[in-house]
């Protein structure tokens, strides 16, 4: 984010205006799908067409990647807005992403903003998991943008009621959910969570305080145990390591609920209501053993105002008892 901060200074300063041949008097980038320089940090969005080029600068964050409407208010500092013509063509990745500034195009024009409010509506994009599993993983969020009574220096003010920045898409990596490749899909059980969970190295799903009627040493047949999930029982979490710092969830580590990885997300099961939100155990008894098999049916995990589905059956994996 200092980066593109820096850069965008930077060029302030280096590019006065001269006279040239590209002269405006109304921005109009109706057409043009805003981009940024890196869609993972999103704080330098820009819009270019030709000769011309919208600014907007945020502070890192300020793009939020939730399900929610938000205002800042333009103040030339941390969130920036400048329009820019040229007496040549723009070409984003050297002329707005470059470490440097180049020579050329030079700016011919410049308006900065000074006042107004950034309206900003952020709504999350999906994607199906696959042509089998009707479950859903959130790839990116989509920003509309728009700039409301906003007040150019371009030498003289000028003040427009609004002007639409567009829409902009914010890229994310969808939830990982494959766990560790183990002997019969198996889970762990948990005495510390009294409940049970499955893992990956950056991530684990856990049921915690599960129903103690779910798993029995008693087999099931044709009708599986039920259970909905609640605020007090069968409590779903997924929650992801933050790796940076080279250290992985263990089943340990799970377990113990050990302060080591540092959590990054977690992402919690909505309550079960309407036939939504059940975990369903089926119990099988071979070779003095029995095997219990945990489904997830028709679970939504949410984090503040973002969601995504598990799918209509999603297994857990299985505990074997005897």
């Amino acid at each position: 984010m200092k980066k593109y901060a820096a850069l965008l200074m930077f060029a302030l300063f280096l590019n006065g205006c001269d006279d040239g041949d590209l002269t405006v008097d109304t921005i109009d980038f109706s057409t043009i799908t805003p981009q940024s320089c890196d869609p993972t940090i999103s704080t330098l969005i820009y819009k270019t067409k030709q000769q011309e080029a919208l600014l907007l600068q945020l502070p890192e964050g300020a793009l939020r990647n939730e399900n929610e409407n938000y205002t800042y208010n333009i103040d030339n500092s941390g969130y920036r807005v400048v329009y820019r013509a040229y007496d040549g063509n723009v070409v984003a990745s050297t002329n707005l992403c470059g470490l440097i500034p180049p020579s050329t195009p030079k700016v011919t024009e410049e308006w900065i903003g000074t006042n107004g409010v950034i309206e900003i509506k952020s709504a999350q994009v999906t994607n199906a998991v696959s042509a089998t599993n009707d479950g859903t993983r959130i790839v990116g969020y989509e920003h509309t943008i728009v700039f409301k009574n906003i007040t150019f220096a371009k030498p003289q003010e000028q003040t427009q009621p609004e002007l639409k920045f567009g829409v902009y898409r914010s890229t994310v990596t969808p939830a990982d959910l494959t766990f560790l490749v183990t002997p019969n899909n198996s889970a762990y059980l948990c005495d510390n969570i009294k409940g049970v969970f499955n893992y990956n190295n950056s991530f684990y799903l856990s049921i915690e305080n599960i129903d103690p009627d779910l798993i029995k040493n008693v087999a099931t047949g044709d009708t599986p145990r039920t259970s909905v999930i609640t605020a007090d029982q069968n409590k779903v979490f997924y929650k992801t390591a933050d790796t940076s710092g080279g250290s992985f969830f263990t089943q340990n580590s799970i377990c113990s609920k050990s302060t080591s990885p540092t959590i990054k997300e977690t992402w919690t099961g909505q309550a079960g209501v309407d036939g939504k939100g059940i975990i369903e155990v089926t119990t099988t008894f071979a070779a003095n053993v029995y095997t219990h098999t945990i489904v997830l049916k028709r679970v939504t995990l949410e984090k503040g105002k973002s969601n995504f589905y598990l799918g209509t059956s999603f297994v857990l994996g299985t505990i074997e008892t005897k």
